[in-house]
């Protein structure tokens, strides 16, 4: 139990600076880092689906040059 007569120690301020910004800022820059990586995570999905679709096209059969085989009658006559 303390003394009434007492008085309080003069402890000195705490040198971090953290806890003298507002609560309300911290959110606003929360809010918007958490906003800001949603954003980017979607636009890295659709870029890689959209790399994954031009590479299947890439190697479609339409796409590929027509090779020239000779035919059989051509291989048993020589």
């Amino acid at each position: 139990m303390t003394a009434a007569n007492q008085q309080p120690s003069a402890n000195p301020p705490s040198s971090l600076d953290f806890f003298s910004i507002p609560q309300s800022f911290l959110l606003q820059i929360g809010t918007a880092s958490m906003v800001l990586l949603l954003i980017t995570g979607k636009t890295t999905v659709r870029a890689l689906e959209a790399i994954g679709e031009a590479s299947e096209e890439l190697f479609r059969g339409d796409r590929l040059p027509i090779l020239d085989f000779p035919d059989d009658n051509e291989t048993e006559q020589t």
